[in-house]
């Protein structure tokens, strides 16, 4: 069972202290570490986070988020074989071609660490600050995912969509990872199940409880036989809690759940250190 800790990003008072983190976690035998991404928080939103049953984050407006690409990159330079992964960023917002450069990079100065962890998004408040459109956010995350492994190809990009149109450009450096860097989705909802068959490298589970997995995982082997995609090349992540023990991690590793991830709870580099000795050292 691999393990990843998450988020290294938020809630940071100095850099320092993400660093010091990531390279406890790191000599510790944690295999990665994560992101979470908001841009903004907003004071007050009537969008329904759909991980909790308030509908709201966790985190006040003032929480400390540091862009989690900036955050990898300092991780990155200050760390040697721990992986760098994005649990989630928010593709439908951003500037896909912009994201491919900066994920391409990332994975370039890193030696081959990075996954991109894609998400579609929930908060209509963030995309309106971002000035983007909330509405059809599901289609241009499709067409993302195809016009950034053009990106990385190395080949000439031709790429003509209802959101995009990119014509007669390379971008390099090139992922060092081939043939891209690994796209991680993440969610639970609507269409997650075909895109993942379509276009994932792995799944990042939220929020799922032990008995709610047997079913989802049957969701995902039907879309996949769907699309004629081998299951069994889609790595799971799920989240994991040290107080599940490793009962629960049998479970998980039976359901052929690849890596857990699991939440910073303040307990800092104390915590980091137990959870490595109760379960990977």
């Amino acid at each position: 069972m691999k393990f990843g800790l998450v988020p290294i990003n938020i809630g940071i008072a100095a850099p320092e202290q993400m660093i010091t983190m990531a390279q406890t976690a790191e000599e510790a035998g944690f295999e990665s570490v994560w992101t979470f991404e908001h841009v903004i928080v907003p004071v007050d939103y009537q969008s329904k986070y759909p991980y909790h049953k308030s509908g709201k984050m966790g985190g006040a407006p003032e929480t400390p988020f540091v862009d989690p690409l900036i955050a990898l990159t300092a991780i990155a330079a200050h760390t040697k074989s721990i992986r760098l992964a994005t649990g989630v960023n928010i593709v439908s917002q951003t500037n896909a071609l912009l994201l491919a450069k900066q994920a391409a990079s990332l994975d370039f100065i890193s030696g081959g660490r990075f996954m991109l962890g894609a998400g579609i998004g929930w908060l209509r408040e963030e995309f309106t600050a971002m000035g983007v459109p909330f509405e059809r956010r599901g289609a241009r995350f499709d067409d993302y995912m195809v016009a950034m492994k053009k990106v990385w190809s190395g080949d000439v990009v031709e790429h003509e969509s209802d959101f995009l149109s990119w014509h007669g450009f390379k971008s390099y450096p090139l992922p060092v990872q081939k043939p891209g860097v690994p796209i991680i989705m993440g969610g639970r909802a609507g269409k997650i199940y075909q895109r993942i068959a379509k276009y994932g490298d792995g799944w990042f589970i939220p929020g799922a409880k032990p008995d709610e997995l047997p079913g989802m995982l049957a969701d995902l082997r039907a879309a996949c036989a769907a699309e004629g995609r081998n299951y069994d090349e889609i790595e799971l992540t799920t989240m994991w809690g040290p107080r599940g023990g490793a009962d629960s991690l049998k479970l998980l590793a039976d359901l052929g759940i690849a890596r857990v991830v699991t939440v910073l709870d303040g307990s800092g580099i104390d915590g980091i250190k137990a959870i490595a000795d109760a379960h990977i050292r």
